[in-house]
């Protein structure tokens, strides 16, 4: 940090631009060519012995908040290179662990009487209790320091035959905002104390807690793996904490722990839980019994959790869906035919509209959900259309000319013939108890198999007939490149902004995101917003396959991480990121309402 100090020694007392810091100049010589003077280069990467930091500007609004990230080699922190399994558990365990040092160095700094931008603040990832790809913590291939520092920005490169190839680190991305005309206290900040929390984070490093971190991520994959071989779709470890304190994502203290049925306990990997079983499963009890609760754990069991989370070995197919009503949703050329029969002046099987209804958005999302390779939809009732939902027998006696056609007479259909289960939690409606293969009852959140009670009261009052399988569940859209892109028109420069009302505006679309009921942080917003961004602006085709394009983009990302999607020229947009899931990123481009998606078969009939 000498060089660092040196740069900012020579700055205005009042910049506010810290231009230089950002340039990163030095001098550099190289004593094995003592005929080449010394050379200027531009390297704002500045080491604190083998630990790296590189600062960078956060946006052109923000000079006087940095992003720095910390590289720390794998062997300065005692580990061993992790593989691909653990890599995401381990990178996410060093940024929970180094945020008590960084709330440290906030504490000193904090003054109630004084903004942020007058007292100086450290901005670290602060992680619900999910375990995501992230830009924050990562783990990734460094160059180590090669020179030593002499007067000022000079350095000399080290010709002591040594070879100091570039070596795996673990990288910590934080953001510092530096306080108004104190060159000294950012100097301070900068060069001396968060170096010196990085050295009190590496010299305490808890090697025993990454080993049981790694030992749970290990875990976490086995059963992972087994459910994609097995007649399973989820899995809930018995003794697990389902119930969240109020108002956070914290385990509620003193909530009863989980225990299977008997008759659906398993084991896996030495593991004891319920296996829930493929098909269609009804989960359902009285008000506050917790039978919501129960698939809120199942729905987030399609990320792990961390240790102390308490649903950290509830694990879910990773394809899973949450499906619910999303009145006044965009739609586009979607088919929609198994459950809406017929539409005023519409075509079911090419439904299109700025504004859904309850019923026909629900259908839409679960057309769509199947399109992107779903096998598992999570159902609350509460959050569902009624008359999507059910028709019970007087209903449909009642009303002869009904165009819906009730989700109870599709959702054995998707399971026999496609293959995609249905997990549902039913307080009102009796009429998924004569169609579901599993049914629970959840009372004072313990969890009873009451499936052979169940059919015992659906054979006493008669259960309703299923409807032939008839049904074309294809999808047949071709998106167009027409409108697929992020400069609004008639403008020269790019839009993208990322609101904390819950919507994504980019171009000229205004993209409700509110209903992605599967996004579970604020940084999986920012970066769908610039995944979306990056698919248009490097779009050359007219005929966009869209599903190989996100396909591609996600294998580049698994090979350079996610730095090449941000770009600071979008101010609303936050420097943090998580990767969020496939199913998100084609939600998202379902919902834009100004793109140019074609049914393929209208096409080529009019053709």
């Amino acid at each position: 940090m000498k060089r660092l100090k040196n740069i900012m020694l020579s700055m205005d007392a009042n910049t506010s631009t810290y231009r230089l810091m950002y340039d990163g100049n030095m001098l550099v010589s190289d004593d094995a060519h003592q005929n080449i003077d010394p050379w200027e280069e531009h390297d704002p990467i500045y080491y604190k012995d083998s630990i790296g930091f590189e600062i960078t500007p956060t946006n052109k609004l923000a000079p006087d908040k940095p992003t720095l990230t910390i590289s720390i080699p794998c062997q300065t922190l005692g580990i061993d290179v992790p593989n691909e399994t653990e890599s995401c558990a381990e990178a996410d365990f060093c940024l929970r662990a180094f945020k008590k040092y960084i709330d440290e160095l906030n504490a000193n700094l904090y003054n109630r009487s004084r903004p942020d931008n007058e007292n100086g603040k450290y901005y670290l990832c602060a992680p619900g209790g999910e375990v995501l790809k992230r830009n924050t913590a990562y783990f990734a291939i460094r160059r180590q320091k090669d020179y030593i520092n002499g007067s000022g920005i000079m350095v000399y490169l080290l010709n002591d035959g040594i070879s100091r190839p570039p070596v795996m680190s673990l990288c910590i991305r934080m953001q510092v905002q530096l306080p108004q005309k104190k060159l000294r206290k950012a100097m301070q900040m900068l060069c001396k104390d968060l170096p010196g929390a990085v050295e009190s984070f590496v010299r305490d490093f808890d090697l025993k807690g990454l080993k049981e971190v790694r030992t749970l991520a290990q875990k976490q994959c086995y059963i992972r793996r087994w459910l994609k071989m097995s007649d399973y779709c989820a899995f809930v470890a018995n003794g697990s904490i389902l119930p969240r304190e109020k108002g956070s994502d914290l385990p509620m203290r003193g909530a009863v722990p989980f225990k299977s049925p008997p008759a659906d306990e398993i084991e896996i990997c030495g593991v004891m839980g319920m296996g829930i079983k493929k098909g269609v499963t009804v989960i359902t009890g009285g008000g506050y019994s917790g039978k919501s609760t129960l698939l809120d754990a199942v729905s987030a069991g399609i990320y792990d959790h961390v240790l102390g989370d308490g649903r950290e070995l509830c694990i879910t197919d990773e394809s899973a869906v949450t499906i619910s009503a999303e009145d006044g949703r965009s739609v586009k050329h979607v088919n929609i035919s198994p459950f809406i029969k017929w539409l005023p002046e519409r075509d079911a099987s090419d439904f299109s509209t700025d504004h859904a209804s309850g019923s026909t958005s629900q259908a839409a999302n679960i057309m769509e959900a199947l399109e992107c390779g779903a096998s598992l939809l999570l159902i609350d009732e509460d959050r569902s259309a009624t008359n999507f939902m059910i028709r019970d027998k007087m209903m449909k006696a009642l009303i002869e000319k009904e165009p819906i056609t009730p989700f109870t007479d599709r959702v054995n259909e998707l399971y026999t013939k496609h293959g995609v289960s249905t997990i549902l939690v039913i307080g009102g409606s009796g009429e998924y108890l004569s169609v579901a293969d599993k049914i629970y009852m959840m009372e004072d959140y313990l969890i009873h198999d009451v499936t052979d009670k169940a059919k015992k009261v659906c054979e006493s009052y008669g259960a309703a007939a299923a409807p032939a399988f008839s049904t074309d569940w294809t999808q047949g859209r071709i998106l167009y490149s027409e409108c697929f892109t992020s400069y609004p028109l008639g403008r020269g420069s790019e839009r993208l902004e990322v609101s904390d009302m819950g919507f994504i505006i980019i171009g000229d679309e205004c993209i409700d995101v509110r209903g992605l009921c599967d996004v579970i942080s604020s940084r999986q917003l920012d970066t769908l917003g610039f995944m979306l961004r990056y698919l248009e602006v490097t779009n050359n085709e007219q005929r966009i396959d869209i599903q190989k394009r996100i396909d591609d983009l996600y294998a580049q990302i698994n090979e350079e991480g996610m730095d090449f999607l941000y770009s600071d020229s979008f101010t609303s947009c936050k420097r943090f990121l998580d990767l969020p899931r496939r199913h998100e990123l084609m939600a998202l481009i379902n919902r834009m309402k100004k793109i140019n998606i074609v049914n393929i078969a209208k096409e080529n009939n009019a053709q």
